[in-house]
């Protein structure tokens, strides 16, 4: 320690001092070959975990697309399964009348999606299809037919696809059809573009070598690819299943396995209650390339130092005992490792222990590190070293303390290494880190490396399969999850737990009238308003639709959830703020209680909505428990709903009709027609009873197509036998104009029967006006040009505007029996509808006064210049014989007395 550096003097060197010379230069050298194999033995084990941890996030990440694209899948599934299903029973209820082509032209199965929608009969012959020219002509020799034939089985079958006449891929859908008898009567083939199934990769970033695929379980397991990323489509044909007979996982894929020569993670997961498993390969090649940058750095760095060491042990061993070589030689390993380290991605450090005064360690002190690691702590290189890690995290004691108790281990294990979350702090710049330690002398070498972003990947890949993008809620997928473990702690705890089931009352009106947005900013609010009034315990989820769930648990009795509810109704009573208006939505909710009602969540989920359901019927805005006669009253509902499409299917309906009086002249001008239905059992039933089921259960359209075909057929029979004709006017309600195609079935239903459109007029309710206002204009327009004259229907019971009235260019007004009611009842009644006749000539319009019941209401009409009139004075709804017999008349003579009822 005390011999001068700065010159070498003169000595004879004996034997022995020779031989300590020797074992001092080789003491060196050895030391720095094991610290060498020590570092590099650390480098490949830090790249095999790094490795191995890369390997299991891709599998992950796979897995939960998977997972992901299982759910789309159930629902694309389920869709075909419930079009087959329907064309099944319409075909069945038809008696094997049902034409596709008929449908195709009233626009269903429009959609690109839909190859081919065909009907085979008992031979496999084609019977009927919406595009013939797509369709095979005949399937006798398919397996499909034959499973389908050979079994007696209502079950969807599902094929591999098949290439189209342009290079695209089908996916074959198939169905048994029936005779009376339960015979074997054809099948129903389905053949759907293959691109529909893959739109969920849209958006997700699969990379450009990702693919989703699915395998048919029914096909000894093929796998049918529908599309990859870079658009290639024979990737998987040939691929051996690596998955078994698991039906969810994750797996790697060999690059021989695949034509590209690509590796890939592939994640399936088997769609519930079809035969099908949802694939998604992820390449591993893009996640390997971050890694291998990454572990190239650390190699150049081991690289380096291990020069570094050979460096020292040489000088070592010329000066082994010398402290001032030593510590020439530290200075010379610091500099070289920060050169080596300056420019890497990750964050290096080296600390050192501190320790008090019985040797126990209490804090440790950077003594270096490069610029990357100090950016991490938002400080620069010069400030951070010397700083002790109690300084670091002054503001975080806890997590000091268990960075403390892991350095220390790591110092007497030799390695530590994990994924940790760093403290929330002003200046800390990193959210996640791989932190690797590795005792180097008497401190430890420290690595961060950043993996933020992929945290926050699998974070978003977590809230994308549990969140409704829309409120934020958690969505049905979240509740599946989590409701079954609900219950379970419930059980255990010995507490109840309820669930309210929310349907919107309303919802559908505010988005045919509104649009879509406007539904979509009430669904929010209503999300928003139901989190306000739970505990932070419960739960609101959203289950899809104008659905919501609340999970009240622990809850005390039924009541209690019951009170809840009520406090539910009165939240979503109030309005909701839309543009410059505010519009009402009310609720129905059913609950159902655990333990009483049921041990399991699918049960309980079924109890929920029976009862909602069973308020909703009752009335709406309710708050219903579960009780089982409940299930009696949803049966009767479904009853009524099956009756109705029978109806529909056998055309159980008939025209009565209205006439439309000249004011003045008594002469007939127009009549309205007027829908009933003809029972087979409890004969005739007025529009009250089953317009509210149709519109619920999305028959209006067709019922609506139903009534212009009658209207048309009839005027055409009395054009034919040469009787004098007037208009007739047909209602159209909101949910017809919301569908878009009003005027294509009207001009199809006027072109079939070959009537002329001065015959034909379209009532609209205010209340359709104010729907999707360019998609209402359109169709107004289109209707406009057929030459078919328009009217607004019950006007005053609505929200339109003379802004509207004059920019739809209605051709008449026929005012609401509320103010024809109020004529004779004092003069204010008299005032209003005098401003409503002079307003409507000035905008170029007819008055029509509906439900004139009174001579005194007739000739205030007369002496208010109102064009035409319509009521039970002049005639009710009268059958089709009666009308007959007037229309060659033209005159209702009524100046004295009220006309005559048929």
């Amino acid at each position: 320690m005390g011999v001068c550096a700065c010159h070498a003097p003169t000595m004879d060197l004996t034997a022995p001092t020779l031989r300590q010379d020797g074992a001092r230069l080789l003491i060196w050298p050895l030391l720095a070959l094991a610290i060498l194999a020590a570092l590099w033995s650390a480098v490949r084990w830090q790249d095999a975990e790094e490795d191995l941890q890369a390997e299991a996030s891709l599998l992950r990440e796979a897995h939960n697309y998977a997972q992901a694209y299982e759910h789309f899948l159930g629902r694309s599934l389920g869709q075909m399964d419930h079009i087959s299903l329907q064309l099944k029973y319409d075909w069945e209820q038809s008696g094997g009348r049902l034409a596709m082509d008929t449908l195709l032209r009233q626009g269903m199965f429009a959609d690109a999606a839909f190859a081919a929608i065909s009907l085979y009969d008992a031979q496999g012959r084609l019977r009927s299809s919406t595009r013939p020219q797509l369709a095979p002509p005949q399937l006798a020799d398919s397996p499909a037919f034959a499973y389908h034939r050979n079994h007696i089985s209502t079950a969807l079958r599902l094929q591999l696809p098949a290439r189209g006449p342009h290079g695209q891929d089908w996916i074959a859908f198939s169905r048994r059809l029936d005779t009376a008898d339960d015979g074997f009567d054809g099948v129903i083939l389905l053949q759907i573009d293959a691109a529909y199934f893959t739109a969920f990769d849209d958006g997700l970033g699969l990379g450009p070598s990702g693919l989703v695929a699915l395998r048919l379980l029914e096909d000894n397991g093929a796998i049918a690819q529908l599309a990859s990323a870079d658009g290639r489509t024979e990737l998987l044909r040939d691929l051996p299943w690596p998955g078994g007979s698991s039906e969810t996982g994750a797996t790697l894929v060999p690059a021989r396995a695949f034509p590209d020569g690509e590796a890939r993670a592939l994640g399936w997961q088997t769609v519930r209650a079809y035969p099908v498993q949802a694939l998604v390969g992820l390449a591993q090649g893009p996640a390997r390339a971050a890694l291998t940058a990454s572990q190239r750095a650390r190699r150049q760095w081991a690289t380096l130092a291990s020069v570094l060491l050979g460096l020292a042990g040489l000088g070592g061993a010329l000066a082994s005992w010398r402290l001032l070589q030593r510590e020439r030689a530290e200075q010379a390993i610091r500099a070289a490792y920060r050169t080596a380290t300056e420019h890497a991605n990750d964050g290096f450090f080296l600390v050192e222990p501190e320790r008090d005064g019985r040797g126990q360690i209490h804090d440790f002190r950077l003594q270096d590190c490069n610029e990357r690691g100090a950016s991490f702590y938002g400080l620069g290189r010069a400030e951070l070293i010397g700083m002790r890690l109690s300084q670091l995290h002054a503001g975080h004691p806890v997590y000091f303390a268990q960075l403390l108790h892991e350095y220390t281990d790591a110092l007497h294990s030799g390695f530590a290494q994990s994924d940790v979350e760093m403290p929330r702090s002003g200046r800390m710049r990193l959210e996640w880190a791989q932190r690797t330690l590795v005792r180097a002398g008497p401190g430890l070498a420290v690595t961060l490396h950043d993996i933020s972003r992929q945290k926050r990947h699998e974070t978003e890949l977590t809230k994308l399969a549990n969140e409704d993008t829309l409120t934020g809620l958690p969505n049905r997928h979240w509740l599946r999850a989590e409701l079954p473990r609900m219950l379970e702690a419930a059980g255990a705890g010995g507490y109840r737990l309820a669930l309210l089931f929310i349907d919107l009352d309303g919802f559908k009106q505010v988005n045919d009238t509104l649009g879509h947005a406007a539904g979509d900013s009430v669904l929010a609010e209503v999300g928003t308003r139901l989190q306000r009034l739970l505990r932070p315990g419960d739960h609101v989820v959203r289950l899809g639709g104008d659905e919501f769930l609340v999970v009240l648990a622990p809850v005390e009795s039924i009541a209690t959830a019951h009170s809840v509810g009520e406090r539910v109704l009165r939240a979503l009573a109030q309005p909701c703020q839309l543009g410059e208006n505010q519009y009402s939505i009310g609720a129905s909710i059913g609950i159902s209680c655990y333990p009483e009602h049921g041990q399991s969540a699918e049960v309980l989920l079924q109890q929920a909505d029976i009862a909602m359901y069973a308020g909703k019927t009752d009335g709406k805005g309710q708050v219903r428990p579960f009780h089982p006669a409940l299930f009696e009253h949803l049966q009767a509902r479904s009853q009524a709903r099956q009756a109705l499409r029978t109806a529909l299917a056998e055309r159980q309906f008939f025209l009565m009709y209205q006439p439309r009086i000249d004011a003045r002249s008594g002469q007939l001008l127009s009549m309205e027609a007027l829908l009933r239905w003809q029972h087979p059992l409890r004969g005739t039933i007025g529009p009250g009873e089953f317009i509210a089921l149709a519109e619920s259960h999305g028959m209006m359209g067709e019922l609506g197509a139903l009534v212009m075909d009658l209207a048309c057929a009839q005027l055409a029979d009395w054009q034919a036998r040469g009787l004098p004709l007037v208009p007739l006017s047909i209602n159209v309600s909101p949910t017809q104009f919301g569908s878009g195609s009003v005027d294509q079935q009207l001009a199809e239903a006027m072109a079939r029967h070959q009537v002329p459109a001065h015959l034909i007029e379209v009532e609209i309710t205010e209340s359709a006006m104010m729907g999707e206002q360019a998609e209402v204009q359109a169709q107004l327009r289109a209707l406009r040009a057929l030459g078919i004259r328009l009217h607004i229907d019950d006007f005053g019971t609505g929200y339109s505007s003379l802004w509207q009235l004059q920019r739809l260019q209605m051709d008449g007004l026929k005012v609401d029996r509320a103010f024809t009611q109020g004529l004779d009842q004092g003069s204010d009644g008299r005032i209003l509808f005098e401003a409503i006749i002079s307003m409507a000539h000035a905008l170029g319009m007819t008055v029509v006064a509906e439900g004139v019941e009174t001579p005194q209401q007739l000739a205030i009409l007369q002496t208010l210049g109102c064009d035409e009139v319509q009521g039970f004075l002049l005639a009710r709804p009268l059958p089709l014989a009666a009308i007959e017999a007037r229309l060659s008349a033209r005159q209702f003579d009524f100046a004295w007395r009220p006309a005559r009822v048929a």
